[in-house]
Order: C-alpha cells, then sequence, then structure tokens
C-alpha cells in the first residue's frame, strides 16, 4: 500500500449489476469529495485517472460488511438530482476484494476513520428500502451532547493526561497488572476502551501483545498516534481508531480489553457502560477484562470541621441589612445548596465509627442497564457515640489476572489517587451512641450529562431497651448532584479525636434552636458566635 488510505489492485463488483465482470487491478482510495467536501470512498478501475472515479461512495451513509477473510460488501445510498433537489432513490452495493487478510484489516480500519469524520456530525439518511445506519449511536441516545462536547473536549488536552499520568498509584498498579500477567497478554489480540494518551496499549505491547488496537474518541487520538509512532519497536503492533466504542467497528476479536473508566465514586462520567458495551460488541467470550472488578466501599462518618465549613458557606445569606436589602429569604435554599455537593478530599480513615460495606460491580457479566439505577441497601453499627455526619464513599478494582491479581484501591489511608475519595454530607446530623444501628439507603440514578443524581438516607434506629422491637429514632435525607463537587483538596484538615469533636456538638441531644432554624436546615447547633473562623476554602 502507498498510504494508509490508497489500496491498489483490489477487485470490484455491482452487486446489483450480477452479469457485469468485476474490475481487476483496480484501485480503491478515501479522500475528500470535491463537489460536497465530505468523506468519500473512490473505486478506480486500471487505467482510469484517480480524478475521474468509477465509482464515488459518499461515506455519509455507508455502511460495509464483512463477507469473508478479504471480503467486504460496501451498501451506500444511490441519489440523482430532480427538480434540482437531489433524492435518495435505492441502496447500492460494491463488493470489495482485497489482496491480503492484512489489507482487508487495514482497509476496515480506513473505512471507520473516514465515516467518523460525519457520523458524529450527520446520521445516515434512511433510504427507500430502510435505514442502512442508526440515525444515533446508542451513546448519543443517552447522553446530551452539550455534556459529550464538554467531556471529550477534556480529555482531549494533554494537562488532564498528565495529571492522570502522574498519579503513579494509578499508572503503576495498571503498569503491576499487565505485566505481572504476561501469560495473558502475549500473542493476543487487545482492545484499549477509551485509550486516552495510549499509555495501557504501550503496556500492553510491552506485555507482548500480537496486535492493540487504541478506540479513543477524542481528539487525544491524534496525541496516541504520534506517542506510538514515537514508539515503533511498540507502535508497530498498535492501531489507533479515533471513534466511540458504540461506533466504530473492528476487524478482529480481543482476547482481552484493558481500560481505565473508572470516575469518582466509580461510576460517575458513565464510562463504565461503554466498557460493559465494548465487552459485548468486541471480547471473545473466554476473554479478559482489565480491570475485572469494581467495588463501591461506604461507611458513615463524623466530620464536625467539614460540617462547620459548609454550613458556614451559608452565613452570608443570614445577612439582614446587605446594602439595604435583606438576604434572609434566600439562606434556606443556600443551605441546602451546599450540602448538595458531595466533598471530594482525601480524609483521616480515623473519622469513619463503623467499619465498611461495600458493593460489587462485576464487569464480566453485568448488563449495561444495570449501571442505569444502582441501589444499595445501608446497615453499620456504630461504634462510638457521636454525631454522624454523612456517608464517606470510595472505590477499588480488581485486576483479576492469570498469574496476579492485583488491586487497585482509593480508599483512605492508602496513598492518594487523584480520585482522592467521597463524602455525602447531610445537612440534618443525626446522633448515635456505639452499639446503635445505623441503615438506609444510597440510590445513584444516572442522568444524561454523564453522571449521578445521589439520594442519600441514614436513620438511627432504636437503642437500648425495646430496641429488638425496631423503631427508628431519627432520619436525614439528602439530594446531591454528582457532576457538581466540592474539592476541598487545597487545605486538609487534621483528624480531631471524637472527645474534641464533641466540644463543638450542641450541649444536648435535643433539638435546641428555633422553629424558622430548623426549617431552613441550619442545624441550632451552628451560630455565627460557634462556627470557627473562615478557612479560605471556597
Amino acid at each position: 500500500m502507498a498510504s494508509p488510505d490508497l489500496f491498489p489492485n483490489v477487485a470490484f463488483s455491482d452487486v446489483s449489476a450480477s452479469a457485469a465482470p468485476a474490475a481487476e487491478g483496480a484501485t480503491a482510495a478515501f479522500g475528500v469529495s470535491a463537489a460536497t467536501g465530505g468523506p468519500r470512498l473512490s473505486l478506480v478501475k486500471a487505467g482510469k485517472p484517480e480524478v475521474e472515479p468509477t465509482v464515488e461512495i459518499d461515506l455519509s451513509d455507508a455502511q460495509i460488511f464483512k463477507l469473508g477473510a478479504s471480503e467486504w460488501l460496501c451498501v451506500y445510498g444511490e441519489s440523482e438530482a430532480k427538480a434540482g433537489v437531489e433524492e435518495k432513490l435505492f441502496s447500492r452495493a460494491i463488493k470489495v476484494v482485497l489482496r491480503t487478510e492484512a489489507e482487508s484489516k487495514a482497509f476496515s480500519l480506513a473505512f471507520q476513520r473516514w465515516k467518523q469524520q460525519v457520523i458524529s456530525g450527520k446520521a445516515g439518511e434512511p433510504l427507500e428500502n430502510g435505514s442502512i445506519i442508526a440515525s444515533r449511536s446508542k451513546f448519543d441516545t443517552k447522553i446530551e451532547a452539550s455534556s459529550a462536547k464538554m467531556y471529550f473536549h477534556y480529555y482531549g488536552q494533554l494537562l488532564h493526561q498528565q495529571n492522570m499520568l502522574q498519579d503513579f498509584v494509578r499508572t503503576g498498579t495498571y503498569y503491576a497488572a499487565v505485566m505481572e500477567n504476561r501469560s495473558d497478554f502475549e500473542g493476543r489480540v487487545v482492545v484499549d476502551v477509551g485509550a486516552g494518551s495510549g499509555i495501557l496499549s504501550l503496556f500492553a505491547a510491552q506485555a507482548g501483545a500480537r496486535h492493540v488496537y487504541a478506540v479513543e474518541a477524542s481528539e487525544m487520538a491524534e496525541h496516541a498516534q504520534r506517542l506510538i509512532s514515537g514508539n515503533p519497536s511498540l507502535g508497530q503492533r498498535i492501531t489507533v481508531i479515533k471513534g466511540k466504542v458504540e461506533e466504530v467497528e473492528l476487524p478482529e476479536k480481543a482476547d482481552i480489553l484493558i481500560s481505565e473508566p473508572m470516575g469518582t465514586l466509580l461510576v460517575n462520567e458513565r464510562m463504565l457502560e461503554s466498557y460493559v458495551i465494548a465487552r459485548d460488541r468486541f471480547l471473545a467470550p473466554d476473554g479478559k477484562m482489565f480491570p475485572t472488578t469494581g467495588r463501591i466501599h461506604m461507611a458513615p462518618f463524623s466530620d464536625e470541621y467539614l460540617y462547620v465549613e459548609m454550613a458556614n458557606k451559608a452565613l452570608f445569606w443570614q445577612q439582614h441589612n446587605f446594602f439595604g436589602v435583606d438576604l434572609t429569604p434566600l439562606h434556606g435554599s443556600a443551605f441546602q445548596g451546599y450540602f448538595s455537593q458531595p466533598v471530594v478530599d482525601a480524609f483521616d480513615p480515623r473519622l469513619l465509627i463503623s467499619p465498611p460495606t461495600y458493593h460489587t460491580l462485576d464487569f464480566t457479566s453485568m448488563k449495561e442497564e444495570e449501571l442505569y439505577e444502582i441501589d444499595i441497601p445501608l446497615s453499620f453499627v456504630a461504634s462510638v457515640g457521636t454525631r454522624v455526619h454523612g456517608l464517606a464513599c470510595w472505590f477499588d478494582v480488581l485486576f483479576n489476572g492469570s498469574t496476579v491479581q492485583r488491586w487497585l484501591t482509593t480508599a483512605p489511608g492508602s496513598p492518594t489517587t487523584h480520585w482522592y475519595q467521597l463524602r455525602c454530607v447531610l445537612s440534618q446530623p443525626l446522633y448515635v451512641m456505639a452499639g446503635q444501628e445505623i441503615t438506609g439507603r444510597l440510590h445513584l440514578v444516572a442522568h444524561s450529562a454523564q453522571s449521578y443524581t445521589i439520594y442519600l438516607t441514614m436513620s438511627a434506629k432504636m437503642w437500648g431497651v425495646g430496641a429488638e422491637q425496631g423503631g427508628i429514632l431519627q432520619t436525614s435525607t439528602g439530594k446531591l448532584e454528582l457532576k457538581e463537587p466540592y474539592y476541598r483538596l487545597s487545605q486538609p484538615q487534621s483528624y480531631m479525636p471524637q472527645d474534641q469533636q464533641q466540644q463543638q456538638q450542641l450541649p444536648s441531644l435535643q433539638p435546641q434552636g428555633s422553629e424558622q432554624q430548623m426549617q431552613e436546615g441550619l442545624s441550632p447547633g451552628i451560630t455565627i458566635d460557634q462556627v470557627d473562623q473562615e478557612s479560605g476554602l471556597h
């Protein structure tokens, strides 16, 4: 081949004209149509100059189907101008035969790469005898366009890729998981789902993969190609494909999927769904997934510093004379607004007041739809008497290799990652005694902005005499937006022992604030005189 987009000495024939002989020694060339400016495939018979293509195929509504090791059927809409308006009249099918299986794979990848330039901006149009391409991909039906645009713009920037690469817990664990399980990779076909910079593809090639397909939908695909080309001993076994895993086609099944699909609280950004879709589309029945399993860990926590800090944020709205304006009517809404933000930071594990529990996601067997709504029952036993300020969460993932099983954890007390940990803070804390049961529910509902709404309920059950008869003493609820967290990273607080925390709490377990304070959600124990100075975190 003269170039990745030029295929000499192919044969092609029009399936609808069965009597016509196949054109031997022809050339297939991908490029831009001079007439429309859109991507096109030209099939030029031998002896014809390329500027006069025998067949020109508009890739905006074209689709290919594999007939054999080196044979493809290209179906597209034939159009004709009537009264100055171009109309799609019927489908046309061209059979294309390549010289070798390797050229056949390259032809398929070139087709997908060029078609990807139009599929996101203009869907295939229905033909008279049906639609040959879905009007929208599965990704597009779930995710709003503005969110997807910002998402791919973010990951298309090298500074964000650098931030992830410099997370040595993340990058080092992936490297170890791959290298310690070379037997899983040697001589195998690997698909890197959401390849980003291509680093995991290069790891797979280092481990001896026969070929790696690096699928990346953002502009980072161009950077990945340069990085991979700059490492030719590995790059010759890596093919970069720009596109979404929901849309691209691969020439062969994968033995291994590798990906870094985890977001905050494991599920943020909804890339786990793409990982599962890639499994269903590309992975061989006995294939492996790196990572294999994920777990969301949860435990109640007590952190008076954090609660006071968040309550302080709304004190601005308690001013009765702000340039002559009373701001207090908005205080309740502002107070609840601050508590609708999950807190992302690294906290001391001694703030946890109960052993954690976890919820497992098995990437190898779960259905994509199971990620649309995740309902986790909560049950804990308090180890100390204290105020419960909410639920702390983190995650880990397992690389279940044939040789070594390795975990990547984001747990508090472990080396910090760029994911940190996440805490859902209740606007109204609970009061518990040692041995008292805490129950509730963590309910995650996915939405089209590539994230989740979190519904948290926590209750303190009856304690002491008569507890066996059940009953709830207190319940507190919260609604939080996972896409809009409070990144509390610039000034981590030191751990404060429980006995010192008690000094900042209410003198009594009975609410003593005014009815208005309770309605606004302001804890009666938090007053302007009581709170600490502003911490400087905004």
